[in-house]
């Protein structure tokens, strides 16, 4: 046998050996999906014993969160109502898991137990996905168990009716002049009531006003009261009517009283996302052509500006051209999956693949990332997007690789998450520290899309394709658009904008039509992003190249050149350089070794800065680790740093006009994260004369040693107008600054870079270790035969330098 046909044969091997390993039997797969109801078991389980009917778990302190009982987390709290929000927003996943007398169970605890009118400020957004879309999706549900007979025999709608009361408390907030909804309600008050505790609030992001569409349509069909609906398309039609008409964008927060933008960049993540997931479903629900129209236009305008295969960035959206930022957010993970009911496989394959190479580099997504996939923010809440887009993926191409990248996510959250009392949000992907939280989402939306990954159709209690997926996972019935008339007047004209149409404009994306014959076709797509955070990646030695140094024609320049580089030589023997046997002179041949012990872009430098107590009795021996800005002054430009006493903002928030001005005037403000961006914060204190300001996290617990510091950014748009020194405080080190401020009333802290003050010079940056040494072409081969026996040591390239010294350089 020659050795063409040997290796012919160990070739078909491999390949035969990589289709197995990508192939899962239905016996794994059963096994897996076995594993999720565990995992769900453990985490619902965990919520009924220790925390229900609270709002949340509390997975490392096994209770449950209760607000007003737990220290205020800001905007965080504004999903907590009241209102047993776990409970409703996993009521239809126990449908899903075939879980029946459970969710009977919980229905009946709901009817009971659940009371909406409590006197508590709320999110807008929230409340309507998570518990209105709950309780939507759990009376279809309902209503189908009791049409089969057996089961729910004693339901009477009593869901339904709970839905339509929160319907109506959620209308208030629709009282604009422009139709967008106020981003806050209360539940008892409303918006504009005395005793409601907010109104205030002028604006609002784009994905909140505009995801109302297919929980209010549905509840206006469901219960015969048009007024839900026409309250959600006037909030989109406005939206459209904003939008930037030569970009077809939109920005990402909006004026609710006058339609302006706020802030005008524009991606398909935060504070975004959403809009665009429900103009193409409530097409699908509601069969309404101008949803898709809107779409199709908004869509053409993101492949045009915002998608660069495989990632998606943020641009501004009258200047689309223009990036605005260099870092993605986790929330945009749902995009491919949107892409798959597009009919738009490729760039969905892209962008999936990249997520993924990253969660291989960090185990989870972290909140946010740069672009060259970096922790920018390393939160990471347990969010389903990525599970959500992998099971679209797999629908749509019927590929087992993305049942690999299912139980991958399976295996990292019990390997990362897990914990005695539930699964626990991770603080940092990069330490592994747990948050005290476990939302609701994550029973509502994860549990559902892993399931849902691993079983086949026929083995789940409903037919899952007579149901459209709401933004929280939540599952209303397509039939809506033709057994339900469209409410009266509630038929949005099409618009006459022309716009290009493609095959799938109107039609689900056919595979055999997008990829004909080539069942290998998401493999293919795939492979080219395969290692591109450099996780897996085989090392491969690069090829020679030359390059030309402009040095003198003195024998040691060169070497002192180097040396003041900081590069150290070590001369070997002269030799050819190997062109046909012609020699150069004075040309070497080196070779660069450059040891990475750690690295990281300049940008991703953060310089410590701290808060420093020096009032009797602290005096200087209480400083507190502090976080920088990348706007308002230049605290390493200040000498002395900057000096005053504290004074507490008032709303703690500071997110709107100050109540306390003559209190904070001329003192450095202590302020809340949380509700709006640090940038809006600043400017209310600096109107308010304020003469610097520290942030304190909302998270409890938060501390600067399990966490590394970020740099504070502003709020998207230009922020030259805000002068204020401004510091950022973790949970714990906020809590002693607090604490103090409480007992000694009158505090005077320093605002200062930590190694100014603590004098321990400047913080040492990642070393770059490079050896440079000339070598032969023999020694270049033994050694890079040594560095593969060395290769977990260290990440070393190799290159040839030639240093020529001829005449013509001179």
């Amino acid at each position: 046998m020659c050795w063409f046909q040997i290796f012919l044969i160990v070739s078909l091997v491999d390949w035969v050996r990589c289709q197995e390993s990508q192939h899962m039997t239905t016996e794994e797969m059963n096994t897996i999906r076995d594993r999720i109801v565990e995992m769900f078991d453990h985490a619902y389980g965990s919520y009924m014993k220790y925390a229900y009917p609270a709002d949340e778990l509390m997975p490392l302190s096994c209770k449950g969160r209760v607000r007003g009982q737990e220290p205020n987390r800001g905007d965080i709290d504004e999903s907590l109502g009241k209102f047993s929000l776990t409970l409703i927003d996993t009521l239809d996943t126990l449908v899903v898991l075939n879980k029946l007398d459970e969710f009977e169970d919980g229905v009946r605890k709901a009817v009971q137990d659940v009371r909406l009118d409590n006197d508590v400020v709320v999110s807008v957004f929230e409340t309507n996905i998570r518990v209105l879309g709950g309780l939507l999706g759990a009376h279809v549900m309902a209503d189908l168990l009791r049409q089969r007979g057996g089961r729910m025999q004693w339901y009477e709608d009593e869901l339904l009716n709970m839905a339509t009361e929160l319907g109506h408390r959620l209308l208030p907030a629709f009282n604009t002049s422009s139709g967008l909804p106020y981003p806050k309600v209360n539940l008892r008050y409303g918006v504009q009531n005395p005793l409601s505790r907010t109104g205030t609030e002028s604006d609002t992001c784009t994905a909140c006003a505009g995801t109302m569409i297919l929980e209010f349509a549905a509840l206006s069909r469901l219960s015969g009261e048009s007024v839900f609906e026409e309250y959600a398309r006037r909030a989109l039609d406005v939206l459209w009517e904003r939008r930037q008409k030569g970009s077809d964008l939109v920005g990402t927060v909006i004026n609710i009283h006058n339609g302006e933008w706020v802030r005008r960049d524009s991606g398909v993540g935060a504070g975004i996302d959403s809009y665009y997931e429900y103009l193409m479903k409530a097409y699908i629900l509601l069969g309404d052509d101008v949803f898709l129209e809107r779409f199709n236009i908004h869509y053409s305008a993101i492949m045009k500006y915002i998608s660069q295969p495989p990632l998606l960035l943020n641009v501004h959206m009258h200047n689309p051209t223009v990036s605005v930022r260099s870092w993605m957010d986790s929330l945009l993970a749902f995009f491919p999956g949107l892409q798959v009911l597009r009919g738009d496989l490729k760039p969905a394959i892209e962008t999936h693949e990249m997520l993924y190479q990253v969660t291989k580099q960090h185990k989870f997504l972290p909140e946010a990332f740069t672009t060259e996939f970096r922790v920018h923010w390393g939160q990471h809440l347990l969010r389903p997007e990525f599970a959500e887009s992998t099971y679209y993926l797999y629908k749509a191409t019927g590929d087992p690789y993305y049942l690999r990248v299912g139980q991958s996510i399976v295996e990292k959250l019990n390997a990362y998450a897990r914990v005695p009392c539930g699964f626990a949000a991770v603080q940092d992907v990069r330490t592994g520290t747990h948050e005290d939280r476990m939302d609701s989402f994550f029973l509502a939306e994860m549990f559902k899309y892993l399931y849902l990954l691993f079983t086949e159709k026929t083995q789940l209690p409903i037919d899952i394709d007579n149901y459209i997926f709401t933004t929280e996972a939540h599952l209303l019935p397509v039939s809506l658009s033709t057994t339900q008339p469209s409410c009266l007047g509630n038929k949005t004209e099409t618009d006459a904008e022309a716009y290009k149409e493609d095959l799938f404009t109107h039609t689900c994306p056919s595979m055999d039509t997008l990829f004909p014959n080539n069942p290998s076709f998401a493999k293919s797509i795939r492979d080219g992003y395969k290692y591109l955070t450099g996780v897996g990646r085989a090392v491969h030695h690069s090829p020679i190249r030359q390059i030309e140094l402009p040095f003198h024609d003195s024998g040691i320049e060169p070497v002192e050149f180097l040396k003041r580089m900081g590069i150290s030589l070590m001369p070997l023997n002269d030799f050819s350089t190997g062109d046909s046997g012609k020699e150069h002179k004075g040309v070497y041949r080196m070779k660069l070794v450059a040891e990475v012990r750690q690295t990281f872009e300049e940008e991703e430098e953060v310089v410590p800065h701290v808060v420093q107590l020096i009032s009797p009795p602290f005096l200087g021996r209480t400083v507190l680790t502090a976080g920088p800005a990348k706007f308002g002054m230049d605290l390493t430009k200040r000498e002395h740093g900057v000096k005053g006493s504290v004074a507490k903002a008032s709303p703690y928030t500071a997110c709107g006009p100050l109540e306390n001005p003559a209190e904070l005037k001329g003192h450095i403000a202590l302020a809340l994260r949380g509700d709006c961006m640090f940038g809006a914060k600043a400017r209310w204190l600096q109107e308010a004369g304020a003469i610097g300001v520290i942030f304190i996290d909302h998270r409890e617990g938060s501390n600067s040693e399990e966490t590394p510091l970020f740099q504070m950014v502003g709020d998207g748009g230009p922020t030259d107008d805000i002068a204020l020194p401004l510091v950022f405080l973790f949970g714990r080190e906020g809590a002693v600054l607090a604490a103090a401020l409480q007992e000694h009333q009158n505090v005077d802290v320093l605002l200062l870079p930590q190694e100014r003050q603590l004098g321990h010079g400047k913080t040492d940056k990642p070393v770059l270790n490079i050896k440079l040494r000339l070598s032969e072409e023999e020694d270049l081969q033994e050694e890079e035969e040594e560095e593969e026996e060395d290769e977990s040591e260290s990440s070393k390239t190799t290159l040839a330098v030639l240093l020529d010294e001829s005449e013509d350089l001179k």
